[in-house]
């Protein structure tokens, strides 16, 4: 009977920590915690920062009055197929000082920091009116905004986002995916300001109210960590202990024929 009940106990713990374990596993839990969220989110739209890297395009019917507001850098390339080497006017790329301002020409000095890319488009428009009959159209694009993953993913490293909107989501799926050693209720969100200050976020990819969040969109530069759990540390010292047994032994093993070796 005392049997009994003990294995009875056992398979229920067991069974009560299976679904323990599965709770931590599924993404965005409890769903109707948004569906019936009345809460008006704005839509993201990425804001200039300091060293970012812009292009800006200024375009009129007539290219010749715009031309000198698209300058452009010479840059050699090779050719395919051919030894020979030459240059292709790529577009001018304009970094953001610590300031938050760029130096256009023509206009001199932008100050575009906090500002979204329509919002500096518009900015450009205005000051362009002076020198342009006609409404011109303005371009700006952020060339280097990247995001990093790193951690318990599948493919851990830093990509680049060409449509300036990604949200957490679609960075761990660029990164392959949690591995099954990553905490879902414990992944790190780095950033840093405009201002140089950096803080840290606790993100839980099992509450579904996460794509709520105000950082469930990525800024440019972000870094996603991914903790580790206990399992992986854990194989992890097993791993290193192993390998320092192996390496004792095999240095005894070494002495003890060289010794046998001299005292033949």
């Amino acid at each position: 009977m005392m049997k009994t009940r003990t294995l009875f106990l056992s398979l229920a713990v067991a069974a009560l920590a299976s679904c323990t374990s599965y709770k931590n596993v599924p993404y965005l839990q409890d769903i109707d915690a948004v569906n019936y969220n009345t809460t008006e989110i704005p839509m993201y739209d990425a804001k200039i920062m300091p060293k970012d890297l812009l292009t800006i395009t200024v375009n009129t019917t007539d290219p010749q009055a715009a031309a000198p507001f698209n300058l452009t850098t010479q840059t050699p390339y090779n050719v395919a197929q051919s030894n020979s080497v030459t240059s292709q006017a790529a577009l001018q790329q304009y970094l953001v000082d610590n300031d938050g301002n760029v130096n256009f020409p023509v206009l001199g000095t932008l100050h575009l920091e906090g500002l979204t890319k329509n919002q500096a488009e518009e900015l450009i428009t205005g000051k362009l009116a002076t020198y342009l009959k006609e409404k011109p159209v303005v371009t700006v694009r952020m060339v280097n905004y990247k995001i990093s993953v790193m951690g318990e993913v599948a493919h851990p490293g830093t990509f680049t986002v060409s449509n300036e909107k990604i949200n957490v989501l679609e960075a761990l799926a660029m990164a392959g995916d949690l591995t099954i050693y990553g905490i879902r209720d414990n992944v790190k969100l780095i950033r840093e300001d405009a201002h140089g200050q950096r803080s840290i976020h606790i993100l839980d990819l099992n509450r579904a109210d996460l794509v709520l969040s105000p950082y469930f969109y990525l800024q440019q530069n972000d870094v996603l960590y991914v903790t580790p759990n206990k399992t992986k540390a854990k194989s992890s010292d097993i791993g290193t202990t192993t390998t320092t047994w192996l390496s004792a032994t095999s240095i005894l093993v070494s002495l003890a024929s060289l010794l046998v070796t001299i005292f033949r």
